[in-house]
């Protein structure tokens, strides 16, 4: 299948120009696309493609691929929007918008939204087991911890080539159109620490709430919000489950933290299943999954680990493959994306309402 990579930063050159090439049996890319000639030029040399664009538009008008891998920073709604448009399928990293409003404005097409996590085998066989255990239903409580070191320190190793030669007009016209869409999802009035929390709620907390989704589904409350620390500081975010027991969620940004970690430990009546979550750029490190159980004794406990080095982000890429091909559904698509915008909007609200900071648009 021909596909187009939009946005040749971080995660490209970690993790997506790696996958790609070793699967030339599913993909070949057609064309790059960057606001950095520098950037494409790099991820064009590296996948041998000599079509590179710098404009979204030029390289749709140019067409030459079936599908377009959105992987750019910021919102996707409106370049999203437009390669449907163009007949394209599409594989969107999250967030796949800052807005509802962006994603009602979707036309029909074949839409997946990048949540690799959910393509773990870890999850899958966590999910197998949850339901054994009698589905949400069991859940006692889900209690998530991140431990976030700076992208930096995470991407040392990978000898990312650096942007340095995008207009800083055109930088700061970007920069000045996702703080509109912020202000569209939460008011014009919403202060910095509002912001912040909406950011990283739809940046980085959105894999937990997709993990969420697919345990239990989404929150049916958000009763407790807060923040402490210098920015992005700490969030603790706690509510409860739409069938049964509570979750918590909390998030620490720790500059010089020695590894990147985040656990998700689903509680119930006979055990845990907990999942241990390595760097998301480090391709084939498992997660690894611990089943507790009572033990064979009276009194004594079982663990068991479970790992698999098969790469989620390679599963993910051969899942968007069969659904461009074959109609598999995807785990994520709109729907699920716009309910984990919901979700990120109901957390800035809570916190804005214990704090009596304003609170308005979408969120309102």
């Amino acid at each position: 299948m021909r596909i187009a990579l939009v946005g040749c930063g971080a995660v490209t050159q970690a993790v997506y120009a790696p996958l790609l090439s070793r699967r030339r049996d599913l993909f070949e890319v057609s064309a790059v696309c960057d606001l950095s000639p520098a950037l494409a030029a790099a991820v064009g040399d590296r996948l041998g493609v000599t079509a590179r664009y710098t404009s979204l538009d030029d390289m749709l008008a140019a067409g030459g691929f079936e599908a377009v891998v959105m992987l750019a920073s910021g919102s996707h709604g409106e370049p999203v929007r437009r390669a449907l448009e163009a007949g394209h399928a599409v594989l969107c990293e999250k967030p796949l918008a800052l807005t509802r409003a962006e994603v009602a404005a979707l036309p029909e097409g074949r839409l997946m939204v990048g949540y690799m996590k959910q393509y773990d085998p870890a999850v899958r066989r966590a999910e197998k087991l949850l339901a054994e255990l009698g589905g949400p239903e069991a859940v006692r409580s889900v209690e998530v911890t991140v431990l976030h070191p700076s992208a930096g320190s995470q991407l040392a190793f990978a000898n990312l080539t650096r942007a340095a030669d995008v207009d800083p007009g055109l930088l700061a016209s970007l920069r000045a159109a996702e703080d509109d869409l912020v202000s569209r999802a939460l008011g014009a009035d919403a202060p910095e620490s509002v912001r912040a929390l909406y950011g990283v709620a739809l940046g980085s907390i959105c894999h937990d709430l997709s993990l969420l989704r697919r345990f239990t589904g989404s929150p049916a409350e958000i009763s407790h919000v807060e923040t402490w620390g210098p920015a992005p500081g700490s969030i603790e975010i706690a509510g409860t489950l739409p069938a049964a027991g509570r979750f918590s969620i909390r998030w620490h940004y720790l500059e010089d933290y020695p590894a990147y970690r985040e656990t998700v430990a689903i509680h119930h009546d006979g055990g845990t299943l907990e999942l241990a979550f390595p760097a998301p750029y480090l391709v084939n490190a498992p997660t690894v999954l611990t089943v507790v159980t009572p033990g064979a004794d009276p009194g004594g406990e079982g663990r068991t680990e479970w790992r698999e080095v098969t790469e989620a982000f390679e599963t993910q890429l051969a899942a968007f493959h069969a659904y461009v091909t074959e109609g598999e559904p995807p785990l994520t698509g709109a729907d699920g994306a716009l309910e984990d915008i919901v979700t990120a909007q109901r957390i800035a609200a809570r916190y804005a309402v214990q704090h009596g900071l304003p609170i308005g648009g979408e969120a309102a």
